[in-house]
């Protein structure tokens, strides 16, 4: 508690700024206000003589009482090889209060230090203050490099240990592991140990500390090449996760090998306790984890995405036609779709089963549209911006730029297309089944009362819009459910499982086993992209309207068809009311909506996981605003073929 409290006056002032600048014709930042502070005690203590002995009876017990081998080789390491263990570790650092109770001084570590800018302070020790630091603990500073021994030997014993784990040795370069670095790891560290700890001959320990860096070079390799099988064969977080702590733990030997072959141990000791001091800040960091550890698995997902949203961009005439053709007929599709969900609202059941039943006709008709190979234009962007993204290899060169500025035009032309398509065929579908179902039966399918409230909801003077953007996250969760459904696919090997299961190939013969294999990989993705919408538009509102949250959804293609409903309920008359027409108005921005936002957040994880620099964003950015001033035609009109 004495230490926690000393530690907290020095701190007592602002602690430095990293942005701070050194004063006008000096080179060097000034002292911070911790080394003063801590200057300061020492002279005191070197005035008082029995206080120094106090202080220095403290250190000698302190020392004695913790575990310090502890702070080198498990500080910053999670004690699970999982990510799920390392999230909840770090939550529980985050949300519950530390104990000083504990031998173990990686535990205190982060009582002592609590604040990232202690590494500044701790940087900027110099020298003398540092062997006044250690002349105040004398009777250990003879004792200092047995702790960092002994990390090492633990580290290189858990290096050690992954490199022979199952997960990550069956996915190392065979090459690379030819010499058995791993095998020969801890033994040569011990041998190394041993040398430092007897000081026999210091040549020789030199050969051999070079030797044990250039195995942990070569067990980082190895490491490495694990990230090749994963971008082959799908992504595992765990294994990613492992790979991360196994190459931490290699920099952390080399760093306490730095400090017991130093010629100025005490400097390379306070970089390394800085170093420790910025890895506490970021343990307590959930926001760090995900973002280091998801970004492959963005990546990934944005590239399965990638292989499926390329056949949504047209880039010439033909394709552009083709696109009119095949969203016309998701617009029939759709059409369908609609009129069945006027039906299933009339039936009196719960909102859980009412919104399952929802999901269950969107999700069969999109599967419809899928297995008819046409198109709904709301599900192009999220599946076309991974593909778009995925143009950017070289931002550096003007050319990428322009072609990816050209793949923007391409998917706006596509995306009216799309809407083009879908609406010229379900308007008049609509139309044609209300008008038909008057005649013969002497009502239309919808009633003046559902006239009524589909007037009344998707007005543009109501919540549409925002109905209109949720809606666009939907679409774009989708997305990313098809991606990692499709790297899951992968991963577990599943497709060679059906090809070559003995008992598959027995039900189904090889060549049907064949057959089917390959076609669940191609559309894997796609019916999980499919499904997956489909229930998230039925049942989303439903769950959200169980904890109070008034969500709908406002589909530009579906809206459209309940609007032409009505139409054909109330007949001509209904032109002459400012309803419809505000209804009307709300369709476009259904259309901006459902589109851009879907877009804008495939695009984002896209560019994540990619990597892109912010000043690489902005001449795309700059790009595209100068293709509008000069060929605003060319995002609407296709080029010749």
């Amino acid at each position: 508690m004495w230490l926690i409290r000393a530690m907290e006056w020095l701190r007592h002032a602002p602690l430095p700024d990293v942005s701070q600048r050194a004063a006008p014709g000096t080179d060097a930042l000034p002292t911070p206000t911790p080394v003063l502070r801590l200057k300061h005690l020492l002279n005191v203590l070197e005035r008082h003589p029995e206080h120094r002995a106090n202080v220095a009876a403290l250190l000698r017990h302190f020392w004695q009482g913790v575990d310090v081998a502890a702070l080198f080789a498990d500080f910053g390491f999670a004690p699970r090889t999982h990510f799920a263990g390392e999230l909840l570790q770090r939550l529980r650092l985050k949300l519950l209060p530390q104990t000083p109770v504990t031998t173990d001084l990686g535990e205190l570590f982060g009582l002592l230090f609590p604040h990232p800018g202690d590494a500044l302070w701790l940087e900027a020790l110099d020298e003398t203050t540092l062997k006044r630091l250690i002349a105040l603990n004398a009777a250990e500073a003879t004792q200092w490099q047995t702790p960092l021994l002994d990390a090492i030997i633990f580290l290189s014993s858990s290096v050690r240990a992954s490199g022979f784990s199952s997960s990550l040795r069956q996915r190392m370069s065979t090459e690379l592991l030819a010499d058995a670095p791993f095998t020969q790891l801890a033994r040569v560290a011990e041998a190394v140990c041993e040398q430092a700890r007897t000081h026999t001959d210091h040549a020789e320990l030199l050969r051999n500390a070079q030797y044990l860096r250039a195995l942990l070079d070569t067990c980082r390799q190895c490491a490495d090449s694990v990230h090749e099988h994963l971008e082959e064969h799908g992504v595992s977080i765990n294994v990613v996760f492992e790979v991360d702590q196994l190459r931490e733990r290699t920099h952390r030997i080399e760093q306490l090998l730095t400090c017991v072959l130093s010629t100025e141990p005490a400097h390379d000791m306070t970089l390394l306790l800085a170093d420790l001091v910025r890895t506490a800040f970021e343990r307590r960091s959930v926001r760090a984890l995900f973002s280091r550890h998801y970004s492959l698995l963005a990546r990934k997902v944005a590239e399965r995405s990638a292989e499926t949203g390329g056949h949504y961009i047209t880039r010439d005439r033909t394709a552009y036609a083709h696109m009119l053709r095949t969203a016309a007929g998701g617009g029939a599709v759709i059409a369908g779709t609609t009129l069945m969900k006027f039906a299933l609202g009339a039936l009196s059941v719960s909102a859980f089963w009412a919104g399952f039943l929802a999901g269950v006709n969107y999700a069969s008709s999109f599967v419809l549209v899928h297995v008819l190979h046409w198109t709904v234009a709301t599900k192009q962007p999220a599946m076309t911006a991974p593909a778009m993204a995925d143009k950017l290899g070289n931002l550096a060169d003007d050319a990428a730029v322009e072609s990816f500025v050209d793949e923007v035009a391409n998917l706006l032309r596509s995306q009216v297309a799309g809407i083009i398509g879908n609406l010229s065929a379900v308007i008049p579908i609509v139309l044609a089944v209300q008008w038909a179902t008057r005649v013969l039966f002497g009502a239309p399918v919808v009633g003046l009362k559902d006239a009524q409230h589909v007037l009344e909801s998707i007005t543009l003077l109501g919540p549409t819009a925002f109905f209109a953007a949720f809606t666009g996250v939907l679409l774009f969760a989708s997305s990313l459910i098809a991606g990692w459904v499709e790297n899951w696919f992968v991963w577990n090997r599943l497709d060679s499982a059906i090809a070559w299961n003995p008992n598959i190939v027995a039900r189904l013969g090889a060549a049907r086993a064949q057959r089917w294999a390959a076609y669940w990989r191609v559309n894997i993705s796609g019916y999980a992209s499919n499904i997956s919408l489909g229930f998230l538009l039925g049942l989303v509102p439903a769950v959200a309207a169980f904890f109070g949250l008034p969500l709908e959804v406002r589909h530009v293609t579906l809206s459209t068809g309940q609007l032409a409903a009505a139409v054909g309920a109330q007949g001509w008359a209904v032109f002459h009311t400012s309803a419809f027409w505000w209804c009307v108005a709300s369709i476009p921005v259904i259309a901006v909506l459902n589109l851009g936002v879907s877009f804008w957040l495939a695009f984002k994880v896209a560019l994540r996981s990619r990597g892109i620099r912010l000043a690489d964003r902005s001449r795309i950015y700059r790009a595209i605003r100068r293709r509008v001033r000069m060929k605003p035609a060319s995002f609407l009109v296709p080029p010749r073929d």
